[in-house]
């Protein structure tokens, strides 16, 4: 039996995807720009598209399924991406499987019931799906109102820290090693041109700016290398709340953010009350094979 199958994970700051064959062997990966399912605004949809296009654009063969996890994915918006899809890779609406990426991580990592996730990138996110499809989740609310331990809160508590200090002292500081990686980052350090990035409405590019703290959490800044212990502690935050309300299940850790330093994944494997993992799975090359396994089921 012939045929490719398509896994993506999409979130905020990147989308990856793989192609794999009819035995389940990779024939082609890559990556897309970062997008969502939030669709309110022309930029939003525009960035999605934009992120479909790329991974049309990339596909060596037509495609007989797909599973999608994209950020912030909702089943009220299946028919609008759906048919986004199917505009930029030729793919059947049918063969089509999209859920959030916080879903597509737990199906690829735990069978439902036997493990919690928690998510951490731009924002930060806990979830459990119980045996009977049923879900908890906690967090997940967004930098305005929590995100704790996220990569955009980690880069908006460094940019607090920063101004509280010069308007306290008139200078950085020794917070001037997290100042100038900030900063630099960003390409200034007029406010205008800070505030423009803050509230321009791009979580992405706010959450890219955690690398600038984990950069000067590694030259030694006190500061930075607090945050990131700090972040590491709201995670296990989240694993800890998903043990006491769903059961004493292994917590699996994902996400950007564990990425930044050890600290974080040393921090998270400290404070939680359980067993703490750190996959190293390839989601969206599982994402290929559930959308595999799916298809060949239904054909036989």
């Amino acid at each position: 039996m012939g045929g490719f199958y398509l896994g993506c994970d999409i979130g905020g700051t990147g989308a990856r995807f793989v192609l794999v064959d009819a035995a389940g062997s990779p024939v082609r990966r890559g990556t897309a720009p970062g997008a969502s399912a939030l669709l309110a605004a022309p930029d939003d949809r525009a960035r999605l598209e934009a992120s479909f296009r790329r991974i049309g654009a990339s596909l060596p063969h037509p495609l007989d399924a797909a599973m999608i996890g994209l950020s912030g994915y909702g089943p009220e918006a299946l028919d609008d991406i759906a048919a986004l899809f199917t505009q930029t890779t030729g793919i059947l609406p049918n063969r089509l499987t999209l859920c959030d990426d916080i879903e597509l991580a737990c199906r690829v990592l735990f069978a439902p019931g036997e493990g919690h996730l928690v998510s951490a990138g731009t924002g930060v996110i806990g979830s459990h799906f119980r045996a009977d499809g049923s879900r908890l989740r906690i967090g997940g609310r967004g930098l305005m109102i929590d995100d704790a331990g996220s990569g955009g809160w980690i880069a908006l508590a460094a940019i607090r820290a920063l101004y509280r200090r010069v308007d306290e002292d008139g200078a950085y500081g020794e917070m001037a090693g997290l100042a100038a990686q900030v900063f630099e980052m960003i390409g200034s350090d007029d406010w205008a041109d800070v505030k423009r990035l803050v509230y321009g409405g791009d979580r992405g590019r706010i959450g890219a700016l955690s690398l600038a703290v984990a950069r000067a959490a590694d030259s030694g800044d006190p500061y930075a290398q607090d945050l990131l212990e700090e972040a590491g502690r709201e995670i296990a935050r989240l694993g800890n709340i998903l043990i006491a309300r769903a059961g004493d299940l292994p917590v699996a850790f994902v996400g950007g953010v564990l990425r930044l330093s050890p600290v974080i994944g040393e921090t998270i494997a400290d404070k939680l009350n359980g067993v703490a993992l750190f996959p190293k799975a390839d989601i969206a090359e599982g994402a290929a094979e559930l959308a595999r396994r799916a298809f060949q089921r239904q054909s036989e």
